[in-house]
């Protein structure tokens, strides 16, 4: 027998196994067949981890763009497929996350007939990707994957979409060369970091905000030092909180929903803010009051990896086109001179008073329980989430302590914290796992459980049940009390939900009852869930649901 036929999905699986694709989320779909057949040899290298719905592909695949900083790779089929899977591009973009959504397509011939599921995808998709192609040649298949891994991980990262044409994937393909494109990434020039040095030098109030990407530990650690050397308090923008070990005596906390009062304050204080990595969105702006863009910030030193984002909102005293790590890495080597040792430790004891538990309505104490898990997990665990009340808890009062040890959406997208907790753990199966969740977020996503246990993903579900929409409920309280609606949720029996997919599974109503039930949880060897009913007056850190109605602080 000769050498098989190479067809377009052969050119396309070979040239994803050169860019450095490790793991490929989907839901199979006939018009993607030939790519399904194409990976079935690539089992061992390039497995493809079947998933219930394309909206946890797309999120699995994100997450694993965030923890690898490679472009984590999704499959979908046409149509319905694609618009499931578009919440994952949006979280990708806003994320600013390296990310590949590979779409099975209609067949060319087809095409402006509205066949079956037919969507033209780059005139759907710009709004949520970089780039958004579609391959018409089985012959440039290797070329589009190399364009579509570029710009993915150039500049400011993040998604690419490609539509595959079914008859392109089983089409005779000639075999093509691919070369692994490494990132293109802006590095500050010399006299950029000497006039950064400069007004730190001169600063009285100056404050480091980390966020964004790309990152490197390497430089995380390395400004980490820096600050830690001369006394320059830390703060992190949303749930960018696995950028420094938050026992670090330079964090200040993070910025974003819920952040602490006195941090905000010192925002607004300071005469050096260096946001390195950010891009100053809504919500580390608090809604864009604690940087006001109506008026210049002198103050301001905005270093971000896309020369497009600077000056698109804010008017800084500096801007500089540079990824966070490289100019991490520059600033760290740089001979700095000064310390505030008095401002940054007032900075750092507010923030270790602003994570003091505080009490709340109901047996189950959330903030309590926040540091029970957080004892029981070694420093590289990984915790994800989704959205919701229950994040400002686990935000608040966790610890993150490794370099990207908190996987969630800066999108704010509800559903994100259980795919993301599976693809964390078959990416990092040495890793313990937590993913947090919301009764509401939960069963966006829940079904997942299945993927988990047929896997054996090594991760501990952990469901907080207010039988509510609590974020939601909160606002309605807020501006209409006693006057909910739409936000009451009635629920299953979760767990007895989590063992019909064959998974460990507990419920905890004390919280002293975390400890063994999460010890029983870890060491089942595979996926478990802890069910935690908790007060659905506890609605907020510091914050309860009156019985009448609205919201006051407790």
């Amino acid at each position: 027998m000769g050498e098989p036929p190479h067809r377009g999905a052969d050119a396309l699986v070979a040239a994803l196994a050169v860019h450095g694709g490790r793991m490929a989320f989907g839901v199979p779909g006939e018009s993607y067949l030939a790519v399904l057949d194409a990976l079935r040899d690539r089992t061992e290298t390039l497995p493809f981890i079947t998933c219930r719905h394309e909206a946890a592909a797309a999120n699995m695949a994100e997450a694993c763009g965030k923890l690898t900083g490679t472009p984590g790779l999704a499959l979908v089929t046409r149509g319905p497929g694609a618009t499931h899977a578009s919440i994952g591009l949006h979280t990708a973009f806003q994320d600013s996350t390296p990310m590949l959504l590979l779409i099975g397509q209609i067949a060319r011939g087809m095409r402006d007939r509205e066949a079956f599921q037919e969507i033209d995808y780059r005139r759907f998709l710009p709004e949520l990707t970089k780039w958004t192609g579609e391959v018409d040649d089985p012959d440039r298949m290797a070329e589009y994957v190399g364009r579509a891994i570029a710009t993915a991980t150039a500049g400011r990262q993040g998604p690419v979409a490609l539509a595959l044409p079914e008859d392109v994937l089983s089409a005779p393909a000639r075999r093509q060369e691919a070369l692994a494109h490494p990132p293109v990434g802006a590095a500050p020039h010399a006299s950029d970091i000497e006039r950064v040095a400069r007004r730190l030098h001169k600063a009285r109030r100056p404050l480091l905000l980390l966020g964004g990407g790309p990152w490197t530990e390497a430089a995380a650690l390395a400004i980490r030092r820096l600050a830690e050397r001369h006394h320059i308090p830390v703060a992190v923008s949303f749930r960018c909180q696995g950028l420094i070990d938050n026992r670090s005596p330079v964090y200040a906390g993070h910025l974003g929903i819920g952040a602490n009062p006195a941090l905000i304050a010192r925002v607004r204080k300071s005469d050096c803010l260096i946001a390195i990595g950010p891009r100053l969105g809504e919500m580390t702006t608090g809604g864009y009051s604690r940087l006001d863009p109506a008026r210049p910030q002198p103050q301001l030193i905005h270093v971000h990896a896309g020369a497009e984002e600077l000056g698109r909102v804010y008017r800084a005293g500096l801007l500089v086109n540079a990824t966070p790590a490289a100019f991490a890495e520059a600033l760290a080597a740089n001979d700095i001179a000064g310390d505030w040792s008095a401002w940054c430790a007032a900075a750092v004891a507010e923030e270790m008073a602003w994570r003091t538990p505080l009490s709340n309505p109901g047996p189950v104490q959330i903030a309590e329980l926040m540091r029970t898990v957080r004892a029981a997990l070694p420093e590289e665990a990984i915790v994800s989430n989704g959205a919701g009340n229950y994040a400002a808890f686990l935000h608040r009062f966790f610890v993150y302590q490794g370099f990207r040890t908190q996987l969630a959406p800066t999108s704010g997208a509800m559903g994100y914290g259980v795919p993301a907790g599976i693809a964390a753990a078959l990416l990092c199966p040495d890793r313990p796992v937590v993913a947090f969740a919301g009764d509401g977020c939960f069963l966006m996503s829940g079904n997942e459980l299945a993927t988990a246990a047929r896997y054996g993903a090594r991760v501990v579900f952990i469901v907080l049940d207010n039988a509510m929409y609590g974020t939601i409920r909160m606002h309605q309280e807020r501006h209409y009390p006693g006057r909910s609606h739409g936000t009451d949720l009635a629920n299953p029996d979760f767990v007895a939900y989590a063992k019909s997919f064959g998974l460990e599974a507990v419920r905890v109503e004390r919280t002293e009852e975390m400890p063994s039930a999460l010890t029983r949880a870890l060491a089942s060897g595979g996926p478990a869930l802890i069910h935690v009913p908790v007060d659905p007056r506890a609605i907020a850190p510091g914050r309860i649901l009156e019985d009448g109605g609205g919201v006051s602080p407790h």
